[in-house]
C-alpha cells in the first residue's frame, strides 16, 4: 500500500472517530471540539510506536475519558460519582493498578481515571500478571499521557512517584503514596506492592462511602 493511500485511510478513521464522538457529545461539545481532542490525542498516543497498531482504537478510548473530563470540570455534565485519579512516572504499573482496584472494590461506583508524568509503551507483563493473580485484569488498559482536562475533573488526585509533574489546582485533595517502582522488582516485590495499593484503596474507598470532603 502506498503511503498516500494509507494516511488517506488513517485520515478516514480518524474521521469516523470523530463523528461517533460528535454524536456521543452532542449539544455538549462542537464537532470543531471534539476534532481537536481526538487529533491531540492521536498525536500524543502516536509518539509511542508499540501500540501503533491499535492507535486508532486506543485513540477513540483516550480522547472520549478526556471528553467526558472537560464535561465535568467545564460544569457541563454533572456526576454525583467521586472521580480519582491516579497518576505515576510510566502509567505502567503502580497507577494503573491502583485504578483498576479502585474500579473494582467500588463496583465503577467510583469514576476513576490513571496518567503518566512520561507514560511508557505498555503495561509491566509483571503488574498484569500479579493482577491477573487476584481477578482483577488490566486487558484493557494501555499508558496515558497526563493531561490538564483530566486533573481539572478529579476530585482526588494520588500521585505516586511523579514529583512535581502533577499540575496544582486549588480545592481539590491531593495525596500522595510513596511506593517503589515495581519495574525495578521482582515478581514477590510486585505482589507486595499491589497489595500495599489495595490497603490505601480501600482506606480511600472507605472515605469517599462515608462523604467525606473531597474538596
Amino acid at each position: 500500500m502506498s503511503n498516500d493511500r494509507a494516511q488517506e485511510r488513517e485520515a478516514a478513521a480518524l474521521t469516523r472517530v470523530v463523528n461517533d464522538l460528535a454524536y456521543s457529545y452532542e449539544g455538549v461539545f462542537s464537532r470543531e471540539s471534539v476534532a481537536q481532542v481526538v487529533q491531540e490525542s492521536y498525536d500524543l498516543l502516536a509518539e509511542k510506536s508499540s501500540v501503533h497498531g491499535f492507535l486508532l482504537v486506543l485513540t477513540e478510548r483516550f480522547a472520549r475519558e478526556r471528553l467526558s473530563a472537560q464535561a465535568k470540570s467545564q460544569g457541563l455534565r454533572i456526576t454525583q460519582n467521586p472521580e480519582v485519579l491516579f497518576i505515576c512516572v510510566r502509567n505502567a504499573g503502580r497507577s494503573q493498578m491502583a485504578a483498576a482496584l479502585l474500579h473494582h472494590r467500588s463496583g465503577g461506583a467510583v469514576h476513576v481515571r490513571s496518567a503518566g508524568s512520561e507514560p511508557g509503551d505498555e503495561i509491566h507483563h509483571l503488574v498484569q500478571q500479579v493482577m491477573a493473580e487476584i481477578g482483577v485484569p488490566l486487558t484493557e488498559a494501555f499508558p496515558k499521557p497526563l493531561t490538564d482536562d483530566v486533573v481539572r475533573a478529579s476530585d482526588v488526585v494520588v500521585t505516586m512517584g511523579c514529583g512535581d509533574a502533577c499540575p496544582y489546582y486549588p480545592g481539590k485533595r491531593y495525596l500522595d503514596w510513596d511506593l517503589p517502582d515495581p519495574a525495578e522488582l521482582p515478581i514477590e516485590g510486585v505482589r507486595a506492592i499491589r497489595d500495599e495499593i489495595d490497603r490505601h484503596i480501600r482506606e480511600l474507598l472507605t472515605e469517599l462511602q462515608s462523604g467525606f470532603p473531597v474538596h
